[in-house]
């Protein structure tokens, strides 16, 4: 039960649907997004879940609610102040998809009741093991129920936490009205996961001044900067033949890739960094005689950086080039997002509003510097300044990925407390 007071208020009527019931009804909804799509959102299936939301925001009293062509679901809770104007309106946005890297299909949430510390073993794949030593958060986490999917698929916490926190809100404040709040503006969005689908959010007509994505992750931590953020695709190019007559005639480009990816340093990887240390990240590609190439995310919290990993990676392929001077190689680098930090740091308010949130919800804020980007980067540079709230959760985009119960009814106690002391501040 979420331990909601308000001040004079007294204790405050509890939700009509608890927040945990409602991530248990949206992680079975499979809305995993799909890589190299030129549609979006990337698959269909995510209008399952707008769609879905979209009805019950109506049945919330959310005002303005439809959804777009793009699968953007859009809405507008109306302040109840004297003169609303007088404070901004506030937006909170949550992605609805999740992520390609592990299937999102036929989620089995498992509650582990009364956690008493150790490791998690998942059941339905032992050898998925969450433990504590790679898990220190557990430790605080004591007698708490602990959110798992089954060792199978991901949670769908990154980010059905979010959305699930976000509708609570919603819900405590409807059922709430003295509550006193100004404009809200509410999103959910498709194809966080791999980019793209904020490229059609509609900033002016979604009508806030600040806004957060709640797509974080441990509780308390809030990202007022990110990565900025590059990719690159190196194509190699030969020539295909019979093999069995292909003395003198072929040139397999799978050889270049391999000198290639040889190349990169071992210190400069995601898997050997940590805290404000980029990196350089090869994570997909395509090998065929005739034509291979591979995907590469370059990424460093300063511009200087990022130039030198571009750099870097264009005397690889000049190296490997001059090795295999029948393979035509090309690389094409392009501009992904911003350190959101630009612009944040000159309007302080938003992110002290949110650690003064989170203080007044029992937990100890942090301002953290992200290792990933959210829709927050791209909003932010479009006119709508976007730090990241946290929603709880842990090890997104993969099988041991988890949350907890105090996870999902803090984050949601956060929200209520943050659209309070904007009003206040009026």
């Amino acid at each position: 039960m979420l331990a909601l007071c308000a001040g004079a208020f007294g204790q405050l009527k509890q939700p009509r649907e608890a927040v945990l019931d409602r991530f248990l009804r949206y992680a079975k909804i499979d809305t995993q997004s799909k890589e190299d799509q030129e549609t979006v959102p990337s698959t269909k299936k995510q209008f399952n879940l707008a769609n879905l939301l979209a009805g019950e925001l109506k049945a919330l009293g959310v005002e303005n609610v439809r959804v777009s062509e793009f699968a953007i679901v859009y809405g507008m809770i109306p302040g109840n102040l004297a003169d609303n104007s007088k404070v901004p309106t506030i937006g909170f946005i949550s992605h609805m998809d999740t992520s390609p890297a592990v299937s999102g299909e036929n989620v089995n949430v498992v509650i582990h009741k009364n956690y008493q510390g150790g490791d998690i073993v998942l059941p339905n794949d032992k050898t998925q093991v969450i433990t504590a030593e790679k898990n220190p958060d557990l430790k605080n986490l004591i007698g708490d129920d602990i959110i798992t999917a089954d060792g199978t698929t991901l949670l769908g916490s990154d980010d059905k936490a979010g959305i699930s926190e976000i509708m609570t809100m919603i819900d405590i404040l409807r059922e709430n009205p003295q509550i006193k709040h100004g404009n809200i503006a509410i999103a959910f969005t498709p194809d966080e996961e791999v980019g793209g689908g904020i490229e059609k959010f509609d900033v002016a007509g979604f009508g806030a001044k600040y806004a957060y994505t709640v797509d974080g992750e441990e509780l308390g931590s809030i990202d007022n900067e990110t990565w900025s953020a590059r990719s690159a695709t190196v194509t190699f190019t030969g020539k295909s033949t019979h093999p069995g007559s292909a003395k003198g005639v072929m040139i397999n480009s799978v050889y270049a890739v391999a000198d290639f990816l040889g190349r990169f340093p071992k210190d400069m990887l995601p898997e050997t960094t940590e805290g404000r240390v980029g990196f350089v990240h090869p994570y997909v590609g395509t090998l065929d005689v005739e034509s291979s190439n591979v995907k590469i995310l370059l990424r460093d919290y300063e511009i200087a950086g990022l130039d030198a990993k571009e750099a870097l990676l264009k005397k690889m392929v000049a190296e490997t080039q001059a090795k295999f001077p029948d393979v035509k190689i090309a690389i094409d680098v392009k501009q992904n997002y911003l350190n959101m930090k630009e612009v944040l740091k000159d309007i302080p308010q938003i992110t002290d509003n949110a650690m003064e949130a989170a203080r007044r919800a029992g937990l100890t804020p942090k301002i953290t510097a992200a290792r990933g980007g959210t829709d927050g980067s791209n909003l932010t540079f479009r006119g709508l300044p976007c730090p990241d709230l946290f929603t709880g959760g842990h090890n997104f985009h993969g099988k041991l990925e988890w949350n907890s119960r105090k996870g999902l009814e803090k984050s949601t106690e956060t929200l209520v407390n943050l659209v309070q002391i904007w009003a206040e501040k009026k």
